[in-house]
């Protein structure tokens, strides 16, 4: 299995409950190992996933349900 990472940009007004709900929704989709904002930077959202099992796109659609101007910076 390869993991892949991915970092998705959120804005940064998205508050710290809906931020660990997004953690909570992404990590939860099946193929996705981990998904967890920076503490540094929070509105850097870090995924890793297995590119078999789920795409960067459909990670992006999901993490658009919480913030619909979110954008894929890649890693």
């Amino acid at each position: 299995m390869d993991i892949v990472d991915i970092l998705i940009h959120i804005h940064p007004d998205l508050p710290a409950e809906q931020r660990a709900k997004l953690e909570e929704a992404l990590g939860s989709a099946g193929g996705v190992v981990s998904a967890h904002f920076s503490p540094e930077q929070i509105h850097e959202l870090t995924v890793a996933y297995d590119p078999e099992v789920i795409n960067s796109k459909t990670i992006l659609e999901q993490a658009r349900q919480w913030d619909k101007d979110a954008v894929m910076a890649g890693l």
